[in-house]
């Protein structure tokens, strides 16, 4: 019975990651409602992925689930310091970039210096609505480039996605730590410039008129993480992977990231702030990897063990 215990079979395994896979979709659904600790959904959102990874062989379809059970879990330790949402503005900080923006902008905030510069009181023109869809295709620039490299190049696709959703979730600890407000929410209350605009929310009314609260509800569920921008850094990260791909690659994924950093200011979504702590996680987790995969490699060669137990004949 010990031995049974210490060592389970292959179906036992099997079942048990499955248990793990379910609880860790579960979790983050039902946390509010079943008010989970923090740390339970944490420890079931990280054994999920991994529990993924035991109970099916590895294929592309494995990895693509893998990826959506991490970003469920991200999702859900994006939006959960905002289940209080009392709780968290009182926590939240909104002075301190405005002061460093200030400084850069040369006593105005360098978001404001472009809306005066380039767009008009009271409406949005073209260029502004391509700098809003630029905003939302960031919702597929980061996963894109993930399956970019597991459709075409498969070799690269491990430390690529590594790389990207390691940013992910190094960022969202300082969503915790450290909640930043943007700048049009400090504009909101009148703690910097009440001029500057949140035109991302302009157009997205005008545009999509009665679908845009549903889907700005389900989209924006912690409107006070702003430091660092994981819009910015995820794409900085994107990039860097792509250029790995190949110059025509890289090219196209720094273009992208420099069009949204300029985006992310000009509609008044983060500060140059953001942007440069975003730059600088990104790179920090990116001279990491090295120090780290040593320690990731092992694990990876425990986790394929129990797969390889878990489908034993």
């Amino acid at each position: 019975m010990i031995r049974g215990i210490l060592r389970p079979s292959s179906r036992a395994l099997r079942t048990g990651a499955w248990a793990l896979v379910a609880t860790g979709v579960a979790a983050p659904l039902l946390r509010k409602r079943l008010r989970i600790p923090p740390p339970a959904v944490t420890a079931s959102a990280v054994a999920a992925p991994i529990a993924m990874c035991v109970a099916v062989r590895r294929s592309p379809a494995r990895d693509v689930a893998t990826v959506l059970l991490q970003m469920w879990g991200y999702i859900a330790h994006y939006e959960m310091p905002n289940d209080d949402p009392e709780a968290l503005a009182r926590r939240v900080r909104i002075d301190y970039p405005v002061r460093i923006d200030r400084a850069i902008g040369l006593g105005t905030l360098p978001g404001l210096r472009l809306q005066r510069a380039f767009s008009r009181p009271g409406r949005i023109s073209r260029f502004d609505e391509v700098l809003v869809w630029a905003h939302w295709l960031w919702f597929f620039f980061p996963h894109g480039t993930a399956v970019y490299l597991l459709v075409r190049r498969r070799e690269d696709f491990g430390r690529g996605a590594a790389l990207i959703y390691a940013v992910f979730d190094t960022g969202v600890g300082f969503y915790w730590l450290i909640p930043t407000a943007p700048p049009w929410y400090a504009a909101q209350q009148r703690r910097c410039d009440p001029d500057l605009r949140r035109m991302m929310v302009e157009h997205g009314q005008a545009f999509w008129k009665d679908r845009w609260g549903p889907m700005y509800g389900f989209l924006g569920g912690n409107p006070l993480a702003a430091m660092p921008s994981l819009h910015f850094a995820t794409s900085v990260m994107a990039a860097r992977v792509l250029r790995d791909a190949g110059p025509g690659q890289g090219a196209f994924g720094w273009a992208y990231a420099a069009t949204l950093g300029y985006a992310l200011v000009h509609l008044g979504e983060h500060y140059v702030t953001d942007l440069i702590a975003g730059f600088a996680l990104a790179e920090g987790v990116r001279r990491a990897a090295p120090r780290v995969e040593p320690y990731a490699r092992r694990f990876s060669r425990l986790v394929q063990r129990l797969e390889a137990r878990a489908h034993a004949s």
